[in-house]
């Protein structure tokens, strides 16, 4: 019997990659040659093919290929109640090649605005496709491990249980959102469980000041306080 509802057992991440049409009108739009709105409107096309590949090859699933997104994280950090990019001296090496020097800076209290951005890059997939639209946002774990209590202001938190349990809500609060918007196919992306698992990265959190024997369970409690908040319907 075919399974209807998610999770399929014939899946995917959801991150796609990038089309030459899109890649032109990205680097186009970085040199300002481009404005925004035309920039979107190459997103919207490109998307739209790629929600029809997804259903020709036979998926019940659907998802944009997170073709808006410069970053499969730092696009939905940076546009958090509370958090900022910064432009750091240089990026992290990724098979041979250096990324761009970006990262996150949490600077006042966190939340999930009303207005993110990505529930309307949900939406648009809901509208344009047969299947079960798919979101993906990273882990709050994601979040917090790279740059760790470094990258985080300590005006704003001085006490970083303050900030975890802030991390919680604003994750609760994104789920509810979602679901709102219609959202029944929500995945958390986690690359820290492997990190938890390598002495190379562990021992970088440590020089970072982390306990780091204590993170597993600290994550742990923040998404399972987080999916407190998902509707018996969502995925």
């Amino acid at each position: 019997m075919q399974t209807t509802t998610p999770p399929f057992r014939a899946d995917m991440v959801g991150s796609l990659l990038r089309t030459a049409p899109l890649k032109d009108a990205r680097a186009k739009r970085e040199k300002g040659a481009i404005t925004p709105a035309q920039l979107k409107s190459v997103e919207d096309e490109e998307i739209r093919k790629i929600i029809k590949k997804q259903e020709e090859v036979g998926l019940q699933l659907a998802t944009d290929g997170e073709f808006r997104r410069s970053w499969w994280h730092f696009d939905f950090f940076w546009h958090l109640t509370g958090c900022e990019r910064v432009v750091l001296d240089h990026g992290i090496q990724f098979h041979g090649i250096q990324t761009k020097p970006e990262s996150l800076k949490v600077t006042a209290k966190l939340d999930f605005p009303a207005d993110h951005p990505m529930l309307e890059h949900f939406k648009f997939v809901a509208a344009n496709t047969k299947l079960a639209p798919k979101m993906t946002i990273p882990s709050p774990a994601v979040m917090h491990f790279r740059g760790g209590r470094n990258a985080i202001s300590k005006q704003a938190y001085p006490d970083m249980g303050a900030y975890f349990d802030d991390l919680a809500k604003l994750y609760g609060k994104a789920i509810k959102a979602f679901y709102a918007a219609g959202c029944r196919y929500l995945q958390l992306d986690d690359t820290v469980w492997a990190y938890l698992c390598s002495k190379e990265q562990l021992a970088e959190a440590r020089a970072r000041g982390e306990d780091a024997d204590k993170l597993a369970g600290i994550y742990a409690k923040i998404i399972n306080t987080a999916l407190k908040e998902k509707p018996a319907d969502m995925t």
